[in-house]
């Protein structure tokens, strides 16, 4: 019985969550910041003209899905430092994140 207490114990112990470095978040959060900025660049650069032909779909559709993805790992990253920060809690957060990546890409497009 004392090994099954050992083993408990052993497994809560390695399986107890571990805070990030701090500057990990924010350097996540820069670099996801950038490859939001550069896919939405790349998508305002395309040409609409260009794309009656299926040959040049390959750089929007990847930009609109690199975009994309970094933008809701964006959204809960910051959603997350809100949560932590108790500045909002669960949706309310997630919709703050939105709000700043939004607000983001309308100054990095001049809009």
């Amino acid at each position: 019985m004392s090994e099954l207490g050992d083993v408990e114990s052993l497994l809560r112990s390695a399986l107890r969550p571990v805070e990030p470095a701090e500057g990990l978040s924010d350097r996540l959060e820069r670099g996801l910041s950038e490859i939001t900025g550069a896919a939405a660049e790349e998508l305002a650069d395309t040409e609409l003209s260009a794309m009656r032909n299926p040959r040049n779909w390959g750089r929007p559709v990847a930009a609109a899905v690199v975009g994309g993805a970094a933008t809701g790992a964006l959204v809960l990253v910051r959603a997350r430092q809100r949560q932590k920060k108790r500045q909002a809690r669960g949706l309310r957060a997630v919709e703050k994140g939105v709000q700043g990546v939004s607000a983001g890409l309308r100054r990095r497009l001049g809009g």
